[in-house]
């Protein structure tokens, strides 16, 4: 260790003591504090790598929070582009993470032995070294994956031959850099143990050859985990090298600085060795505890080492090859300066390996904490808000779900007491219009007799006169039904239809009664009677011949008449034919199938039709007849009895006038269109009351296909209720494991305080 007492040995004991020492002098076999931060570097990476997969999880998260209109409002904008900036802060850091490396810079002034010291802790002459070389600008050596060493400058990036180097830092050559330049030496890993451990080694010019020493420690010394002066231990520190210290003291806090008293060896030709080295250690830890004030002064002692890097270099480049140290390179005492320098690398490991483990990872560790405390904050946030949307719709869901039940069973109310508010309101209908048709066919001949058109018996003219009187009654019908029942029924269906308007906005939003009662029809409802009397009288066949009423024909027809209605009226149903009578003028074919269907009856249409086929088979069977009447009654009563029959005859005949005519024509119409409209009442009245359940039912249906879109309509909201309350779902859970992802890496970033930065306060 540092100041270790000069003991005077005899030969043999020195060779022993250097025996046993002379592994680690030679820096063998030692178990490398360097992995302190190799291994941290890996954990790190590892966690910041897996916190950047996190982070881009929870980005993306955020992200579909953004395109989902449902759900903005689980986290603000401001969250938002928060979580946006940690995604780059993540990977700018997880880049600095992947080239941080442990760096240490030597200072000191010209020709104190930088790069000599270099070398040695390389094992390798790497640097060029030695009298005549002085190093012009800053040499950066630095591990390398490829299995050649090249060099860089700042001027391209084409890589360079190693032996350029002695050209290009040279202070005596004319192809120099200058010495704010920076050579960059790529050695292979596999060649160096350091280079292999992440160190990258900075040696400088002279600290004497400029006195622009800001920009030095700007450009080279901000990112550096350990200073090593390296001084001339053949006198004491330079104000140039104080100076420069306190610069870098000032622009960092707390640097560690190593202070190397190179050339001991020839040291060792003094006599009052003790002294001076009492001396330089004395001034050094004042140097480092009063004056930068960088460390207390008993850890200052242990940063203070005297050795000789010209004889490590030799030492340890000739036992590399497997070569003894020729003597004359080694003065007496060089045992004690190889561990001394040996022990100085261990210091210096141990030093560098927890300062860069502190300088490049503390941050980082408390940096990716709060990223990693406010992304929890965030998706502890939107994962409440989730869960308090979810109840917030789930009560959505039940009350709309509520009221479409509600909605269907007022409807099914409404629709049955509709139904049977139609099916009155059609039986009603139906029930008026055939009493109205009933009471307008009794009153038919008044009706006929309001057509005032001129009669005349000829066939042309009577077929146009029984044409335009079709027209008249179907009419006249119409017209008084309208009358009597349109106006009480559409007034019923328009009350009907604003009835099941009103109690249809009643149970549907309110913002919806005016466009149910633009379904209310525009139009008037009519209701089409449609009597048809010109089909339905096709059949009538008119007889307007004249017809004596006193006639043998006319009496027997009377009579006979008469007696069918008494033996209709007296007598029951009979089910065995009788023959036909045939043959009696002017008798009506029907008044003699009456008679016959009665036995009764039988022997007075025999004698009748023996009568009246005497009479019409001759004239002298009219004589006869004549003959025995006069015979029983007299010629006088006949005589007086024909002047009145042929008076009664002749007037009769005189007033059968056209006028007359039309009254029998009129008569035989009235009673043929009547028989035929009570024929067609059921079919009339059936008729318009399914005109006004078609009407009633049609606006039913249209206002009820207003309720079944608000239905459709609460459907659909239930519906995307439902994909809200699964969006939801999705994303809490989502949030729910970002969250507990954030309480894991907290655990991790806790433990990798506890592994590597026990002393950080973290």
């Amino acid at each position: 260790m540092s100041g270790v007492a000069h003991i005077e040995m005899e030969d043999e004991e020195t060779e022993k003591y250097a025996s046993s020492q002379r592994n680690l002098g030679n820096g063998h076999n030692q178990e490398s504090a360097l992995q302190l931060f190799v291994n941290a570097k890996k954990k790190i990476n590892d966690i910041f790598r897996n916190i950047g997969d996190y982070v881009k999880e929870s980005d993306n998260f955020v992200q579909d929070l953004g395109t989902s209109v449902d759900c903005t409002s689980l986290i603000t904008e401001e969250s938002a582009n928060v979580v946006k900036g940690f995604r780059e802060k993540i990977t700018g850091i997880t880049e600095v993470l992947a080239r941080d490396h442990m760096k240490v810079v030597f200072f000191g002034r010209t020709s104190n032995g930088k790069s000599t010291v270099i070398n040695a802790m390389l094992r390798d002459k790497i640097l060029p070294s030695g009298i005549g070389h002085t190093t012009h600008c800053f040499i950066q050596v630095e591990g390398s994956d490829s299995k050649e060493a090249f060099l860089l400058t700042d001027d391209t990036d084409k890589p360079k031959s190693i032996t350029d180097i002695k050209q290009l830092a040279s202070a005596l050559s004319s192809v120099r850099l200058s010495e704010n330049s920076l050579i960059r030496i790529l050695w292979p890993k596999d060649r160096c143990r350091l280079l292999r451990e992440d160190v990258v080694l900075l040696d400088s010019p002279g600290i004497d050859v400029t006195p622009d020493l800001d920009s030095w420690i700007d450009n080279f010394c901000l990112d550096a985990d350990v200073f090593v002066l390296v001084a001339n231990a053949e006198s004491t520190l330079m104000q140039t090298e104080k100076k420069f210290f306190h610069k870098v003291s000032s622009r960092l806090s707390c640097p560690n600085i190593f202070i190397l008293q190179n050339r001991w060896d020839v040291s060792e030709m003094e006599e009052d060795i003790d002294q001076v080295k009492q001396q330089h250690l004395e001034g050094n830890t004042n140097f480092l505890s009063n004056e930068l004030k960088v460390t207390d002064k008993k850890s200052a002692k242990d940063r203070v080492f005297f050795v000789s890097a010209r004889e490590a270099l030799a030492t340890r480049v000739n036992s590399d090859k497997g070569l003894a140290t020729p003597d004359r390179v080694l003065l007496p005492g060089f045992q004690a300066r190889l561990f001394e320098f040996a022990n100085f690398e261990k210091e210096f490991e141990q030093c560098i390996s927890h300062s860069a483990v502190q300088t490049k990872f503390e941050q980082h560790t408390k940096r990716a904490k709060e990223i990693n405390s406010s992304l929890r904050k965030v998706m502890e946030e939107a994962y409440t808000k989730s869960l308090t949307q979810q109840d917030e719709q789930i009560q959505v869901r039940r009350e709309k779900s509520s009221r479409l039940q509600q909605l269907d069973r007022q409807l099914d109310t409404l629709t049955s007491d509709m139904k049977v508010k139609i099916k009155t309101m059609v039986e009603d209908v139906e029930r008026k219009v055939s009493v109205a048709l009933n009471d307008e066919i009794r009153r038919l001949a008044l009706l006929v007799e309001e057509y005032e058109r001129p009669f005349h018996p000829d066939t042309v003219t009577l077929n146009v006169y029984k044409k335009e009187l079709h027209s008249h009654v179907e009419e006249s019908l119409g017209r008084n039904l309208q009358v009597r029942c349109s106006s009480v029924v559409v007034q019923a269906v328009e009350a009907t239809q604003t009835d099941m308007t009103e109690r249809l906005s009643t149970i549907l939003p309110e913002d919806l009664k005016p466009e149910l009662m633009n379904l209310l029809p525009k139009r008037d409802f009519e209701i089409a009677y449609r009597l048809d009397c010109r089909n339905l009288c096709a059949g009538f066949k008119e007889d307007i011949e004249f017809r004596f009423s006193l006639s043998p024909t006319a009496l027997l027809q009377k009579f006979l008449g008469r007696t069918s209605k008494i033996s209709v009226g007296s007598s029951g149903d009979s089910q065995q034919p009788s023959p036909q009578p045939q043959g009696l003028p002017g008798l009506r074919r029907d008044t003699l199938q009456n008679l016959a269907s009665n036995s009764d009856n039988e022997l007075l249409v025999t004698v009748l039709t023996t009568f009246a086929s005497l009479t019409s088979r001759s004239t002298l069977g009219a004589a006869v007849v004549v003959g025995l009447v006069a015979r029983a009654a007299g010629w006088r009563v006949i005589i007086v009895t024909g002047a009145l029959y042929g008076g009664l005859y002749a007037y009769e005949r005189l007033t059968w006038t056209t006028k007359a005519r039309e009254r029998a024509f009129k008569q035989q119409y009235v009673e043929y269109a009547s028989s035929k409209l009570r024929l067609i009442i059921d079919l009339t009245s059936s008729n318009c009351s399914h005109q006004v359940q078609q009407e009633l039912t049609s606006t039913f249906a249209r206002l009820c296909h207003q309720a079944d879109n608000t239905k459709k309509q609460l459907e659909e909201e239930i519906r995307e209720v439902d994909r809200g309350l699964s969006l939801l779902k999705e994303l809490s859970s989502r949030a729910k494991t970002l969250r507990n992802k954030a309480d894991f890496f907290d655990q991790e970033l806790q433990a990798f305080v506890r592994q590597f930065l026990s002393h950080s306060g973290l």
